[in-house]
C-alpha cells in the first residue's frame, strides 16, 4: 500500500517543502527500518531533495532551471509547457529514502521539495515505505 498526500501550488514554476508531510506518511506506517519511494506522477512535476535551511537556494535552483530551459523557445510540443516537461525530466519524479530508527535519514541541511514547473495545480505525490 501507499500513501497519497496533495499538494497545491500556486505559482508556474515553484518548489514546497514537504518534509514534514513525507515524515508523518513513514510515521504513520509504523516502518522502523527500510526504505521510502516519494514518487510524483505527473510529467511536468519532480522531486528532489536538497537545502531547506535557506530558501534563497530553492528560488535559485528555480530561477536556473528556467534560464536553462527558458519557456517560449520554439518547442514543438503544441501545449506551450515544453519546458515544464523537460525541467521535470532534468529533475527526476522519485527519490528514494532510508529510514533508521523510524526517521529518514537526511543531512542536516537537506529537505524533500516538491517541484512544481506548470503550475498553479493540485498535484498528487506518492509514498511507499518498504519494510527491510
Amino acid at each position: 500500500m501507499y500513501k497519497v498526500i496533495t499538494v497545491s501550488t500556486s505559482k508556474r514554476i515553484e518548489m514546497i517543502d514537504i518534509t514534514s508531510r513525507v515524515r508523518q506518511a513513514i510515521k504513520e506506517s509504523s516502518v522502523r527500518e527500510g526504505i521510502a519511494i516519494v514518487y510524483v506522477p505527473h510529467t511536468t512535476a519532480g522531486v528532489t531533495i536538497n537545502e531547506n535551511a535557506d530558501p534563497s537556494v530553492a528560488k535559485d535552483i528555480e530561477n536556473t532551471l528556467t534560464k536553462l530551459v527558458p519557456p517560449d523557445k520554439g518547442y514543438l510540443h503544441l501545449e506551450g509547457n515544453a519546458d515544464s516537461h523537460i525541467k521535470s525530466t532534468i529533475v527526476g519524479a522519485s527519490i528514494n529514502l532510508i529510514i533508521e530508527n523510524g526517521e529518514i535519514v537526511l543531512g542536516t541541511w537537506q529537505g524533500i521539495f516538491f517541484c512544481e514547473f506548470d503550475g498553479p495545480r493540485s498535484r498528487k505525490v506518492y509514498i511507499k515505505v518498504i519494510e527491510g
